[in-house]
């Protein structure tokens, strides 16, 4: 990955003054999640639309390491294009304080970049601890008394919903609740990744305001808007069928010969259905099932398919990177992600049903949970939720039962619908939503 830069005081002078910089606070590479390969997407994008300076802030290794969230192998990690810069700011103080240390090194670092002198556009994808953070860093780079030139974008996903929001209205945490609402709000302009992502956000809002005579639900419905998460198409329509058979062979594979799982391992993924609804399925005879991923769930899911009657035709693969990924979606015969709605965890738009529709890969089994029916439009064979013999019927139907031009008409129709949210098409609609343009060229036109 990419090493972070030499830091410099702010308002000091870089031997060569950016133009115009972007930086993205996110949980960035290694972690296993859709929205760390949002952020390298719209950063790979913001190279093209005349950004001279882009930077992903992320949190130290180390400590990714101790919190426990399902991280990739570092040597399957792609790198970053030449002139993306990752930064993993150092956490300030020592044992006497017994929370905040790297939150105040992101504060920090922010802080340097809003206060020295380049216009910068702030994207910040988790309102908890990353908007935060922004809207701490703009206050006090604003009492610093140096120039400040930052747009801030604050993008809400699906854990700010369920894990945050939703939970301090369920637990009467009226102060943690207004917190995050009250940066979200602070920011310059306020998206969320889906439709029903911002219905969640205004609901909870709602919630909130009714017990306390607060205004959140209003502003939230009339400031957030929806932008889809970015995802690089290319990487998924433009692959190699000999490369991807090579791959395959090297996993003992070949196309068209599993059904794919491929996500994080946790109970709102809906693994023991799928476990449970292949081995009900005829498909289980001629298919192998595929289980890749990593997650706290992991041990269990492993323990749980080996008590299953078809425990000899289930492999987990738990090194899968970014280099393979595309091709195994590519070839499936199936891509299965049964989602469920947890008070943990819903499925806020599903980016991993997208990239295998855009691969090409069997047609996507899954669940109307959360923002999923967004993500696949009308091109998935939908089955409901907590219901293995119905992937198991559904399983049947898309390997067994589809003839080979109905399987083409169903590939294409699915890659059609995922190539609106291509990372370019993304970016420039979210800087537009932000009053930002290119230094050079026109946007192009939507599709």
């Amino acid at each position: 990955m990419t090493a972070p830069q030499p830091q410099h005081r702010p308002g000091s002078l870089q031997q060569t003054q950016p133009q115009r910089r972007l930086v993205i606070v996110v949980r960035a590479d290694p972690v296993i999640c859709g929205h760390s390969g949002e952020a390298r997407n719209l950063a790979e994008v913001a190279l093209t639309r005349g950004f001279d300076d882009v930077r992903i802030l992320t949190w130290p290794l180390e400590r990714l390491e101790q919190t426990g969230l399902p991280l990739k192998p570092l040597d399957t990690v792609l790198p970053y294009s030449p002139g993306i810069t990752v930064e993993r700011p150092g956490p300030v103080g020592g044992y006497k304080i017994p929370d905040g240390r790297y939150q105040a090194g992101l504060t920090g670092r922010l802080i340097e970049l809003f206060t020295d002198g380049v216009p910068t556009v702030c994207v910040s994808l988790y309102l908890s601890p990353h908007t935060i953070a922004v809207t701490d860093a703009v206050r006090a780079a604003h009492a610093t008394g140096l120039p400040v030139n930052v747009t801030t974008i604050a993008e809400a996903v699906g854990s700010d919903v369920t894990d945050v929001v939703r939970a301090c209205v369920e637990d009467d945490r009226f102060g943690a609740a207004a917190h995050v609402l009250s940066s979200y709000l602070a920011q310059d302009h306020c998206v969320a990744v889906s439709e029903y992502t911002k219905q969640v956000i205004v609901e909870a809002a709602a919630s909130i305001d009714a017990k306390h005579s607060t205004t959140f639900a209003a502003q939230c419905a009339a400031r957030v808007g929806v932008s889809y998460p970015a995802i690089d198409t290319s990487a998924y329509t433009a692959l190699n069928p000999a490369v991807t058979a090579t791959m395959l062979q090297a996993r003992g594979l070949t196309p068209g010969s599993y059904i794919l799982f491929l996500s994080r391992l946790g109970a709102a993924k809906g693994v023991e259905d799928l476990i449970d609804g292949y081995a009900a399925s005829m498909t289980q005879h001629s298919r192998r099932l595929i289980i890749a991923g990593r997650g706290p769930d992991a041990a269990h899911l492993r323990d749980y398919a080996a008590a299953s009657a078809a425990s000899h035709r289930i492999t987990f693969l738990d090194d899968v990177g970014d280099e393979e990924k595309p091709h195994l979606m590519a070839g499936c015969a199936a891509y299965v992600l049964p989602s469920k709605p947890r008070p943990e965890f819903t499925e806020t738009f599903g980016i991993a049903l997208v990239e295998n529709m855009l691969a090409g890969g069997g047609p996507v089994i899954t669940c109307a949970t959360g923002g999923i029916p967004e993500a696949v439009g009308g091109t998935a064979l939908m089955v409901p939720v907590d219901a293995p013999h119905a992937i198991a019927g559904a399983l049947d139907e898309a390997v067994l039962g589809m003839s080979d031009a109905q399987r083409a008409s169903h590939r294409e129709r699915a890659r059609q619908f995922g190539l609106q949210f291509d990372r370019e098409r993304v970016f420039d609609r979210l800087m537009e939503f932000a009053g930002q343009t290119r230094l050079t060229g026109n946007l192009p036109a939507h599709r």
